[in-house]
């Protein structure tokens, strides 16, 4: 009995033995990861394109990570037309708050600091551009890329005008001359923004640019530093693929196909259930463009006449609108694609002009008018082609009314949805049931059925 229930130690003192020396070689292994990620190193950032959330973010990583690793420099090479000023005023926060001293670097050769550029440049502790590259041209215009009324103008060029100034006194910049960037769209080519104290100075590549922040004193949050910058290692942030994919969606054109197919897949769910596959495509694609939408400058007005458009070429395929919906349907598609990115109201001054491709959305259009086109010619023949060929007359057919015939209103019988028109004009109402007397093409002549027809 006693052999049943004894206890054997050593295998237990074993484990323990091998699980306590295995969690000190654990910790050997991660103090020394982490002491190597902790050794100074130098971080760099490649930020290209317009200026979203999915960039701030970005940004605010890599300053962070620069934080946490114990990073001696942080470089962001920059190359952007611009971009949300939401978006770059968060960038330059948290530029203005890090104490890791912080460089951007406009590259490569022929690279831009414009609009956005601008402001995110001028807040960084160095402003170094390549040969060829530009900054400047920040003043406030319309969504279209004209220039706003003169009341909005002063307001929006007065608000981004004090703001650049302010980044340019903290970091010790030429504030008049970057304050002409916003108030006269001025631009500057690399030389010249040296010589106006603009930037600091122009570095060929990375190398070159290490080179020459050798031993330069930098003022940090954290105090005044001097910077040791030979044989440091160079780390690159990378972009993860939810950055590239949320990027990749988040590009106008990208935006305005998802909107289309979402609301496309998700009428044809509506008017047919059970399909499926429609409504899990459309909700997916909706879902996606909301979330791209997210990081765009987007009207919503413009999306409301997309899927008003999606709504009324469907609904032209169920019942007789003698083509005045699919017609209505085209003229709200096209408004919807040239309105979605337009900003009524004025827009960001440091936001590059941002549309729908015309060509994508001409051909969209095209595309939709011949479908509509071939959808009716079908469904024409469906409903008033040879008797040989066509469906059964639909005359002596019970139906059910599905909106008031006042006198003209729609019916369904069997499944199918009709223009319908009361007979004598009598009101009939929406749930009533009714007998078809006779059709003339795509229209209905319908009475009220008898209580006593089955």
């Amino acid at each position: 009995m006693d052999r049943l229930f004894r206890v054997h130690p050593r295998p237990y003192y074993r484990v323990v033995f091998v699980a306590f020396f295995a969690g000190l070689f654990a910790f050997g292994l991660v103090g020394t990861s982490l002491a190597q990620t902790r050794a100074p190193h130098v971080l760099v950032l490649r930020v290209e394109g317009v200026i979203n959330p999915v960039k701030e973010r970005l940004v605010q990583r890599a300053i962070q990570r620069a934080e946490n690793d114990g990073a001696a420099l942080l470089v962001i090479e920059l190359d952007t037309p611009g971009g949300l000023l939401d978006s770059t005023l968060k960038i330059v926060e948290a530029m203005l708050e890090t104490s890791v001293p912080t460089v951007v670097f406009v590259s490569p050769r022929g690279a831009q600091a414009t609009s956005a550029g601008t402001f995110i440049t001028a807040a960084a502790h160095f402003a170094v551009m390549a040969p060829a590259s530009n900054i400047g041209a920040a003043t406030p215009v319309s969504g279209a890329g004209e220039d706003l009324p003169e009341t909005l103008a002063n307001k929006a060029t007065n608000d981004a005008a004090s703001k650049i100034r302010s980044i340019a006194q903290a970091r010790g910049r030429n504030a008049a001359k970057l304050e002409e960037a916003v108030r006269q769209a001025a631009s500057f080519t690399a030389m010249e923004a040296v010589e106006l104290d603009v930037v600091d100075f122009i570095a060929e590549d990375l190398e070159d640019l290490l080179a020459q922040l050798d031993g330069q004193k930098v003022s940090t949050n954290s105090g005044t530093l001097t910077l040791d910058t030979r044989d440091l290692p160079v780390k690159r942030v990378n972009e993860s693929f939810l950055d590239h994919f949320l990027e990749f969606i988040s590009d106008p054109n990208v935006t305005f196909i998802l909107i289309t197919i979402g609301g496309l897949g998700l009428v044809i769910e509506l008017f047919n259930p059970g399909l499926y596959v429609p409504g899990v495509v459309g909700v997916i694609s909706l879902l996606l463009a909301y979330l791209a939408l997210g990081n765009l400058p987007v009207n919503w007005a413009g999306v409301a006449f997309i899927l008003l458009a999606i709504g009324l070429g469907v609904l032209e395929t169920q019942v007789t609108g003698w083509g005045v919906l699919g017609v209505g349907a085209i003229a709200s598609f096209l408004v919807g694609g040239l309105i979605l990115f337009t900003q009524f109201g004025g827009r960001s001054p440091t936001l590059p002009p941002m549309s729908v491709n015309l060509w994508l959305l001409g051909g969209v259009v095209a595309v939709l008018a011949l479908t509509l086109l071939f959808l009716l010619r079908v469904v024409y023949q469906t409903r008033a082609g040879e008797e040989s060929k066509g469906p059964p007359s639909p005359v002596g057919q019970l139906g059910i009314v599905t909106m008031d015939l006042a006198p003209r209103g729609i019916v369904e019988l069997a499944s199918e949805t009709w223009t319908a028109v009361s007979l004598d004009d009598t009101v009939i109402f929406a749930g009533e049931s009714i007998i078809v007397i006779q059709r003339d093409g795509l229209v209905l002549t319908v009475a009220r059925r008898p209580n006593n027809e089955t």
